[in-house]
């Protein structure tokens, strides 16, 4: 059973896909099941993952790590994502940029910040309720 929001991918061709839609079947690619990337919401590395979630006066700030994260050609993050409710908004990543993405989002809600690095998986900060800006 799938859940919206959640995160797969192909151990073989290396397919990621998001689900949109929820489902009660499996997903397969290269005619085997796709692995769920679990939200990892903890970094005990030194390369940090754990999204930032800051307010600003347009919306929301997220930083990849409070040591930015490397954006090598071998090392990057792919993507970061916010999510409040209804609202998604997503920017894409290639090596080189800032792992650094302003969002136009409303945050008076639950709020979730997320990030994909290609070595590393898939990382999460949640906020629940009122102002970003209040841990």
């Amino acid at each position: 059973m799938t859940k919206k929001t959640q995160v797969w991918k192909c151990s073989l061709c290396g397919n990621i896909i998001e689900v949109l839609h929820e489902g009660t079947g499996s997903l397969v690619c290269c005619k085997q099941s796709m692995d769920k990337k679990e939200e990892q919401n903890s970094d005990s590395t030194t390369e940090k993952h754990v999204p930032i979630i800051e307010a600003t006066d347009s919306g929301i700030k997220v930083t990849v790590g409070s040591t930015l994260h490397p954006m090598d050609d071998k090392h990057y993050i792919e993507w970061i994502e916010v999510i409040n409710d209804d609202h998604i908004q997503k920017k894409y990543l290639k090596p080189g940029d800032t792992p650094i993405v302003e969002f136009c989002l409303p945050f008076n809600k639950n709020l979730v910040a997320r990030e994909y690095c290609n070595i590393h998986g898939h990382w999460t900060t949640k906020r629940k309720g009122g102002c970003c800006c209040h841990a």
